[in-house]
């Protein structure tokens, strides 16, 4: 019950940012230069036809109305109407969001299947050679960008070995498996050396501990008071560390998705710049801030739900 209540009091806390995001994603976006109407219709367009067209769209109204407007809009699920795609933008966002979200888990979890072992073997020795080895990954890590990293396993596993698609996402779940594989393991590769340095450090920090040094003199096995032990108290501080860096890849997915070709939001997002679908921008820009809120949510209940020392307040 005590759960519930801190989540509904967290989705409470939620409104006035998102109210403040609306604000801020409908004034950015009509700070880009030039006329919607405009580029819509061409450089041969009338002044006549720019200016009915001004109209239907309500660039002819107050700003602060035609916010109003657009919060009228969205509250009832409307996040405009793309002229480019001739297409609502919400159906636009429903075909390329799925992809999004899955390449986020898939790298979440690849980043997770990497991070947690070196972790815990570098913790398990610290000093040692393993450790060293270790500690030297998140350094190298850290300083390769995201798209250098996709282009090197796309010319390796997929244009040298073959084993997966280099680029799009396939038709069936099939495919779609084979073709999340090699953008997820870049995301992870991004997103593993932090998390390696966090859990490395909580761990080391938890095995000194005096529950730990009892448990050992208890005659527990190693291998049952670190992953046992060590790793479950040690996690709960990392899970923040992981959340926020998720939060943060949300919005840098576009970089990953245009190196694979991926029809995701980020590619959709890029093509709707380029094609000045102002509307799509403005929806696409807004679905991001409120994943990245949602990702934050989800990131204080799980440390909530983990740690009891939290107060659910």
């Amino acid at each position: 019950m005590k759960y519930l209540v801190y989540i509904l009091k967290r989705l409470v806390s939620l409104i006035p940012v998102l109210l403040g995001i609306s604000f801020i994603v409908f004034f950015l976006i009509r700070l880009i230069p030039g006329d919607p109407a405009a580029t819509l219709l061409g450089s041969h367009a009338t002044p006549a036809a720019i200016n009915e067209l001004r109209t239907q769209l309500g660039l002819t109204e107050p700003v602060w109305k035609q916010y109003l407007t657009f919060l009228g809009h969205l509250l009832q699920g409307n996040l405009g109407y793309s002229y480019v795609y001739n297409s609502p933008t919400v159906d636009l966002i429903k075909v390329s969001l799925p992809v999004t979200i899955w390449l986020l888990v898939a790298g979440t979890v690849f980043t997770l299947l990497i991070a947690v072992p070196l972790a815990v073997l570098a913790a398990a020795r610290r000093n040692g050679i393993a450790d060293n080895i270790i500690r030297a990954v998140p350094v190298v890590g850290l300083g390769l960008p995201a798209f250098w990293l996709g282009i090197m396993l796309i010319l390796v596993f997929g244009l040298k070995l073959g084993w997966f698609p280099v680029a799009g996402y396939g038709v069936s779940i099939a495919d779609h498996l084979r073709g999340i594989v090699l953008p997820g393991i870049t995301i992870a590769l991004t997103l593993a050396p932090i998390l390696i340095r966090s859990l490395r450090a909580s761990m080391i920090d938890v095995l000194s501990s005096d529950y730990i040094v009892t448990a050992r003199a208890k005659g527990i096995s190693t291998s049952r008071v670190v992953l046992g032990h060590a790793l479950r108290n040690a996690a709960v501080s990392s899970v923040t560390v992981l959340g926020v860096n998720i939060a943060y890849l949300t919005g840098s997915t576009l970089v990953v998705e245009r190196v694979f070709s991926l029809p995701g939001i980020g590619q959709q997002m890029i093509n709707s710049i380029l094609g000045r679908d102002f509307p799509t921008v403005q929806g696409i820009t807004l679905t991001f801030a409120i994943m990245v809120v949602v990702v934050n949510l989800l990131t204080d209940v799980t440390h909530a739900a983990l740690d009891p020392r939290v107060k659910l307040t």
